[in-house]
Parts: structure tokens; C-alpha cells; sequence
């Protein structure tokens, strides 16, 4: 069944946090709007672990000029978020297309105009505006190792909840701030915990200081078994072949060792789909291919077409761009849009003083 939508001034493409708080903005303003979404809202934040804490406080991730309180006024967990989000939504009945995945972008004039062609549950839509905006963030699938057995059923990228863990051999493959958070979770939950990480040493700007005590004493203690300066190599459903990172011409005997494993948590990282920007033109470059934009509109090489949030990254290798810093961006595309910027109590004033970070 295909139905048809009448056009629009705008389309934003993303109801994650920054795309919810632009709608806000659009809406105030009075502009004729339509926003989609592939999922529910805040799609991408209901991947997180249960219960995970945010590393922002909440007056840097709140949105739209609503305070986010948590009960103990502590920084948000997954759940106090995607309620706070659920709950602008309703305070400003933001009219949100859920489950509707864009599959084609049209440009349809030189200076701007696009037709949108989506699907619902099976249903097939088409939407047409004179402006488009991508919000569609940076975190779109795993970043896979393309290495034997990753697509075994004991094997996973995302990590829900540690009670699945209970009594198991687990294999956490990363090295980061979701590996370190995971690894100390489960072996709370009684998991035998083991942790690969490429390099020999952790980051301690890419893992939340309250974390990384804790993990670096409980390898110590023996409580976590730590591989450093190793990769996966082949995965079983009873055991990791882990080889050494980094070898040398001069280096002898045995490269593998083997690590027993009932299940494993490849947290390896995540990257950016970047079909949507193909398929309406949008330049993308550099290591993070991330696209080309002029900052202070937002507007991208395609008129007309704008992009917001953490999806003006690309896919980030060196992580700059978080929900704290993006908001700027609405500011900036209302601007373009409307002429204006948003009226103050629709800001979020805890983040005037970050700046779009150079591409």
C-alpha cells in the first residue's frame, strides 16, 4: 500500500535528542514541518546498557529549555533519558513518524526541494518538503572485525544488561568506556570476566573517571583477566584465538593464545550509515567522512539540505561531538531557516559556551 503526504517547509530525518529539540524550535516558529524516524525516539539511546549512567550532567543533555531532575540529583541513566525525551515530546505534542524508515532522496530542484520515499511497517510513503535536515546521529551499526565466528549466536556488539552473564566465561573484546563499564558490571553480576584490548594501555580520556580505579584494581587483583596489546583472530562457540597486536620481525614462538569463552561482547565501536547522505549528494571527507557544511548555518553543500547533532561528525574516530555540544546547531538552522534564532526559553543555556569543533 503506498499513501501520499502533502509537502512540507521542512523534514528533519532523526528523533534522537537534537533532532526532538529542533522540532521544538520549528514548531515555536510556526514552520510546516514533518519529522521520521527508522525507530522509536531516542532510538539510538535505547541500545545503551540498562541502567547506564550518562558521563554528562543532566543540565548539559537536557533539551529544548525543559529541565532534566533525576531523583537523586545525579547524572541521568538510560531510562531517566528516554522518559525526559518521551516527556518533551508530550509537553509539546511533537507529532513524530516513528518506524519509518527513509529509503530513497530526491533532490528535486537546483536550489532546494526534496521528495522523501519511506517505509511504515510494510507501508510505503512519500513526503515532499522544501528543506531537509539529517539528525540521524553517528552510531548506526557495529564496527565489525571481519574475522571467523563473529556471527556466532554466543557472540554479540551491544551489551543490554549483566544477568546474562551469571556463572559464565565472558570475553569482552575493547577497551574503551562501554568494554571498561561492561567488564566491571558483569563481574559484579558473577561473570568470570576476561578483557582483550589492542593497545597495552587504557585511555584515560575515552573511559569515565570513576570507572577506570575501579577496573585498573580489579585486574590487578585478578579478579578481571586482562589481555593487553591483543586482537580477536577466531572465535568458537568454547573459545578466542587472540593474537598480539603488534608484532616484530624478531619476535618468536607461539603469536595465538586461546581464551576460554562461553559468550562474547565485542565492543568494539560503532559507525555511521552513510546511505542518506549519498543518496541526496551531500559531500563527505576526511578520516571521519563526515560531511562538508558551512558551520554557521549548518547548511551542507546541498542547498537546502542542513545536518544536525553528532552526525556532523561522521563516524568518529577521536570522539568531539557529544549531545552537550550539538546543541548550537538548532540555533543555528532555526536561524537559517526562519531568519531568527529560537526565543531563550527554548535554549539550553548550560551549553552557550561550546563551539562547533573544526572538521
Amino acid at each position: 500500500m503506498t499513501a501520499a503526504n502533502h509537502g512540507h517547509d521542512v523534514a528533519i530525518i532523526g528523533a534522537g535528542p537534537i533532532g526532538l529539540e529542533l522540532a521544538v524550535v520549528l514548531k515555536h516558529a510556526g514552520v510546516d514541518y514533518v519529522q521520521l524516524d527508522a525507530g522509536q525516539i531516542g532510538q539510538t539511546i535505547t541500545w545503551f546498557p540498562r541502567q547506564l549512567r550518562f558521563f554528562s550532567s543532566p543540565e548539559r543533555i537536557a533539551i529544548a529549555g525543559v529541565p532534566l531532575l533525576t531523583a537523586d540529583q545525579s547524572k541521568a541513566t538510560r531510562e531517566d533519558y528516554l522518559a525526559y525525551l518521551c516527556g518533551v515530546a508530550t509537553q509539546f505534542d511533537l507529532r513524530v513518524r516513528t518506524y519509518e524508515q527513509v529509503t530513497h532522496i530526491e533532490r528535486t530542484g537546483a536550489n532546494g526541494g526534496f521528495t522523501l520515499r519511506t517505509n511504515r511497517l510494510g507501508e510505503q510513503h512519500t513526503h515532499r518538503a522544501e528543506r531537509l535536515v539529517l539528525a540521524i546521529g553517528d552510531l548506526h551499526r557495529p564496527h565489525n572485525l571481519n574475522i571467523d565466528g563473529e556471527d556466532l549466536p554466543n557472540v554479540s556488539h551491544y551489551f543490554h544488561e549483566p544477568h546474562r552473564y551469571f556463572r559464565q566465561q565472558l570475553l569482552i573484546v575493547g577497551g574503551r568506556n562501554s568494554a571498561a563499564e561492561a567488564a566491571i558490571r558483569c563481574w559484579r553480576a558473577g561473570a568470570q570476566v576476561s578483557l582483550s584490548y589492542r593497545r597495552t594501555e587504557f585511555d584515560e580520556k575515552a573511559i569515565k573517571y570513576w570507572i577506570l580505579p575501579e577496573l585498573r584494581s580489579l585486574i590487578k587483583a585478578g579478579g578481571i583477566k586482562f589481555y593487553p596489546g591483543t586482537t580477536p583472530t577466531r572465535i568458537t562457540p568454547r573459545f578466542v584465538s587472540l593474537a598480539p597486536s603488534h608484532t616484530k620481525a624478531q619476535d618468536t614462538g607461539p603469536r595465538d593464545i586461546e581464551v576460554n569463552a562461553d559468550f562474547v561482547l565485542l565492543l568494539t565501536g560503532y559507525e555511521m550509515d552513510p546511505a542518506l547522505f549519498e543518496m541526496a549528494g551531500v559531500e563527505l571527507s576526511g578520516e571521519n567522512h563526515d560531511p562538508r557544511l558551512d558551520p554557521q548555518t549548518m547548511q551542507t553543500n546541498v542547498p537546502g539540505l542542513f545536518v544536525a547533532g553528532t552526525a556532523v561528525a561522521g563516524t568518529q574516530v577521536r570522539f568531539n561531538l557529544f549531545i552537550e555540544n550539538c546543541h548550537p546547531h538548532v540555533s543555528r538552522i532555526a536561524k537559517a531557516i526562519t531568519g531568527h534564532g529560537p526565543p531563550p526559553e527554548l535554549v539550553n543555556q548550560s551549553a552557550q559556551r561550546y563551539v562547533l569543533p573544526e572538521s
